[in-house]
């Protein structure tokens, strides 16, 4: 990294006590409030790690470190986070077999794993599952706000897939099986970590990556934060097992949660009205959410259970995380056992969960339970199917380029232009191959062909230097919009296609020409404000699931010439060259310009170029 290596420094004055690490001893409310939703394992230390990554940005936010903490190690500061992380349960199998470890390992506190529903266990009323390689940390409050955290890869649990599907307990580090040894590995933390960094850079909720321990062979804890880690399957189960006492308990003490985040404002504070208030906050969340992850073209296989996003929508999990370049809309993950859910199938499953919501809301309220086809029709089922449908024609303004204050005004008065050039965009972004379905090395794919980032970023520029009344030909639309996936014959003209070209361009000045009457200013300076909005939004090079997953395996063959301090570093560069939010404020720092690259940054973005239209 040239100059900019950072070294390890002493403890200074200017570097505060670690104190708060100590708060993070496996204590957690829900632990002590609901006990029956939990498994409480006593842990000890595990030895030989060492910090390979510390997201000191997210350790400010927190308060486990002062906010003029500069991004280097003190010797203090890695033995805290050790001593804190580096941790494995003494599972059932140690008991049975009556493993002796130091008592002077063992830690005072016992640690929880959760139980939640999770579609691939044999049981589908959630008796059985949960966290089954992960256990909860603890929660850090700062101020009015806490945060839960969690690690992955600290033993094998009783909850998982594994131990319940063969009926045995199985000793952590079991090379027999896979996901039920208990371990996770190095390159799964760092995926997790650029993925989730780059996402919540643009503003979509997500758990982070705040510390990845190493160990030999590529194992790792990867310890993840969120303000809060529940998940719409930690209320699934107690319904499906018609556990009212405890389902009401889990739903109280989100409400709580969220009311002392302060994520809620004016709650009503009668029992009734609070659920009401709950269903529609939870509605509402998955409307947006599944909107946004249609019109990112984010893959999180969301499905019946509940089990693959947090309550507010936040993805969690990255193991089959995916952002695509293009709408690759019958993309399906295999997991041997079972296909994935497609990314356009998510929002029918957010649906479901909505239409769930609505049975556990009148589950509680009437201490009666209806069937789940009861709520069909459900008031909140139908105003979600209103919102996904806003927020998509917020989406496609948004991804035009026009500003908050210009898309108000759109969805306001002009509904009809909206929908007739979302319309218009969908037809393309839809367009699949002639080759038909494709073997691709974790699944399945029938390849899009257009990547529709290409012409929202370059027709405003045409429009600029040849006049609003000169539209580009159908051949050029295509030539701008082709992928590297397009043949020639899937870029064959037609009747249709050569109609569509030509509406798509219609209704898109149909759209600046409305905002540039409304707010008198004349329609070229409405396209240049969006030109350069869009040239932001709609870059070139955007990560994929498949360039994030070939970075980190050149970040892990750079080990261990990197450490864990210059792996932050990189992240930090990379991560501000892809955020695409174009209000940002810019800064001389923010590594935009080819100059302020490092090297291994400038080999990343290449890869991210390589990949732009994969999955």
């Amino acid at each position: 990294m040239g100059n900019t290596k950072l070294k390890e420094t002493k403890a200074s004055k200017e570097t505060a006590p670690y104190g708060k690490f100590k708060e993070i001893d496996g204590s957690h409310p829900l632990k002590k409030n609901i006990p029956e939703a939990v498994v409480e394992y006593q842990v000890r230390t595990r030895h030989g790690g060492q910090v390979a990554f510390f997201n000191f940005d997210l350790a400010r936010e927190l308060g486990l470190i002062p906010e003029n903490h500069p991004d280097e190690f003190t010797k203090e500061l890695k033995e805290e986070i050790l001593k804190t992380f580096s941790i494995v349960i003494i599972n059932e199998y140690d008991q049975m077999n009556n493993f002796n470890y130091p008592k002077e390992e063992i830690r005072p506190q016992t640690y929880m794993a959760t139980r939640y529903l999770q579609l691939q266990h044999p049981c589908k009323k959630g008796t059985t599952s949960g966290d089954g390689r992960s256990i909860w940390n603890g929660q850090i409050t700062k101020g009015s706000k806490s945060w839960d955290v969690s690690s992955c890869g600290t033993g094998a649990t009783k909850l998982s897939p594994a131990s319940n599907i063969n009926k045995k307990f199985y000793q952590t580090g079991d090379p027999t099986v896979s996901y039920g040894c208990g371990y996770s590995e190095k390159d799964e933390g760092l995926s997790s970590l650029f993925f989730s960094e780059v996402l919540a850079k643009n503003g979509l909720e997500t758990e982070r990556v705040l510390a990845i321990i190493e160990f030999q062979k590529g194992l790792a804890i990867n310890v993840r934060v969120h303000e809060n880690l529940l998940r719409p399957s930690h209320m699934f189960n107690h319904l499906k097992q018609n556990n009212l006492p405890t389902l009401k308990r889990v739903v109280d003490y989100y409400i709580d949660r969220q009311i002392k985040n302060k994520v809620w404002k004016n709650v009503p504070t009668d029992s009734k009205s609070i659920y009401d208030y709950f269903l529609n906050q939870v509605m509402e969340t998955f409307a947006e959410m599944s909107a946004n992850f249609e019109d990112q073209y984010i893959f999180c296989w969301l499905d019946w259970d509940g089990d693959n996003i947090l309550m507010d929508g936040g993805i969690i999990d990255y193991g089959s995380v995916r952002q695509f370049g293009l709408y690759h809309h019958e993309y399906r993950y295999d997991d041997v056992q079972r296909w994935s859910t497609s990314i356009k199938e998510q929002k029918q499953k957010a649906r479901y969960i909505v239409q769930t919501f609505a049975q556990i809301v009148d589950y509680i309220k009437n201490e009666k339970k209806k069937s789940i086809d009861d709520f069909k029709n459900h008031h909140s089922v139908q105003s979600f199917d209103k919102r996904f449908f806003d927020y998509k024609n917020r989406n496609i303004l948004t991804k035009i380029g026009f500003n908050a204050k210009y898309a108000d005004f759109l969805l306001e008065n002009c509904k009809k232009e909206v929908e007739d050039f979302r319309s218009d965009f969908t037809y393309f972004e839809m367009a699949k191959s002639v080759k038909g379905p494709q073997k691709v090395p974790d699944g399945i794919n029938w390849n899009a062909i257009f990547c529709m980032r290409d012409i929202l970023r370059e027709l405003p520029q045409i429009f600029l230097s040849r006049g609003l009344d000169g539209k580009i030909s159908e051949a050029e639309f295509l030539d701008i919009i082709k992928s590297s996936y397009a043949t020639k014959a899937d870029l064959k003209r037609s009747l249709r296609r050569d109609l569509k070209i030509r509406s798509y361009q219609k209704n898109y000045l149909k759209l600046v020409n409305k905002v540039a009457a409304k707010f008198k200013v004349t329609p070229e300076k409405a396209m240049l404000d969006v030109s350069m909005r869009s040239s932001v939004i709609n870059k070139y090079d955007r990560v994929t699931g498949d360039s994030i997953t070939t970075i980190v395996q050149k970040v892990m063959n750079q080990r261990p010439k990197l450490d864990a301090a210059q792996i932050n570093e990189i992240l930090k560069e990379f991560t501000s060259y892809q955020n695409l939010n174009p209000d940002k404020d810019r800064k001389p720092s923010n590594f935009e310009t080819e100059k302020d690259q490092s090297k291994l940054v400038k080999g990343m973005l290449q890869i991210v170029r390589e990949f732009r239209d994969g999955i």
